[in-house]
């Protein structure tokens, strides 16, 4: 057994597929099929059910792939252990960050984290927290930015920074009188929300302590992105709730129709997440030095409270 077969193995589990395994591994599909094969006749039992379309894990397949993955993991460690003591910060890393933290911390701090660490291949993907907890636990991302905590046993969390929520109320709504809201001010159906799917949603949801069940049994008006939300308030629909750091480029007649709440003010926590297996820790303590470093001048806030990413029951 080796850990080449394993990597292989892990590469077939993921793509269901013995070409598109091959490619992902840069080998030939012969020589995949063979090692394959070879660790298959070795232990004497079938990894995978070749008849099915597309290719599945047979039940004992299932419980060697998740050994597989501690293993495989296991000796990558051995790479980080070298690093850290030749104190090398470099090599490819995989990031992913929600869609609702993407668009205003990359700007903040990519060009920083590229100058300073110009040896690391920064690889960035975005995407939603479900599906970014999923890829760490099957090491296909390195680490996350994402709203926390997640409560998970299988993710590590370093909280970057506390981001407050702030209303977007237009001119004509009727909370616009008010200097700053309570939570108790808000009525979830006025509130333009993103789609399901974003955690920002959820803590939304949470905060106004509204069922899901309440909310479809209305008709809502969501979208994708929070500047269609903002669109949609202005033309009267509703009033909607932005991350602070969004509402930073907003322009002056826009910045008008912001309010604060009152302390301690709603916010969501935003943390650097990885396995717990901790590999490439000097990577991750480097991207959240930096980070840190950026978000501290732009993010001032003390008294808040942490509104959880997670759907409500």
């Amino acid at each position: 057994m080796t850990i080449t077969q394993l990597h292989y193995v892990l590469a077939v589990a993921e793509h269901k597929n013995f070409t598109k395994a091959a490619q992902k591994v840069f080998v030939t599909q012969p020589t995949l099929s063979m090692q394959i094969q070879k660790l298959e006749d070795e232990l004497d039992i079938l990894i995978f059910d070749r008849s099915k379309k597309p290719i599945e894990l047979t039940e004992v397949g299932r419980k060697i792939v998740s050994q597989a993955r501690n293993i495989v993991n296991e000796s990558n460690r051995i790479k980080d252990i070298v690093d850290q003591e030749k104190g090398f910060i470099g090599g490819e890393f995989k990031l992913g960050i929600i869609p609702t933290v993407m668009p205003t911390l990359l700007p903040m701090f990519l060009h920083n984290f590229l100058k300073k660490y110009s040896k690391v291949k920064l690889t960035i993907e975005e995407i939603h927290t479900e599906a970014m907890i999923e890829k760490l636990e099957e090491g296909h991302l390195d680490a996350g930015i994402a709203a926390t905590p997640l409560n998970n046993d299988l993710i590590k969390e370093r909280v970057l920074y506390y981001e407050p929520f702030v209303s977007y109320i237009p001119y004509n709504h009727t909370l616009q009188k008010l200097d700053k809201l309570t939570v108790e001010d808000l009525d979830v159906n006025e509130i333009l929300l993103l789609q399901d799917g974003h955690c920002f949603k959820d803590s939304v949801i949470n905060l106004c302590k509204a069922s899901k069940d309440y909310l479809d049994n209305n008709m809502r008006l969501q979208s994708g992105s929070f500047e269609t939300l903002i669109k949609l308030a202005d033309e009267g629909l509703g009033m909607t709730l932005l991350p602070y750091l969004h509402t930073l480029d907003l322009n002056g007649d826009r910045s008008k129709n912001l309010k604060m709440f009152e302390e301690p003010t709603p916010a969501r926590e935003v943390s650097l997440i990885y396995h717990r297996s901790e590999l490439k820790m000097q990577i991750i303590e480097a991207l959240q030095s930096v980070i840190a470093g950026v978000v501290k001048g732009a993010i001032a806030f003390q008294n808040v409270q942490i509104i959880s990413p997670k759907p409500a029951k």
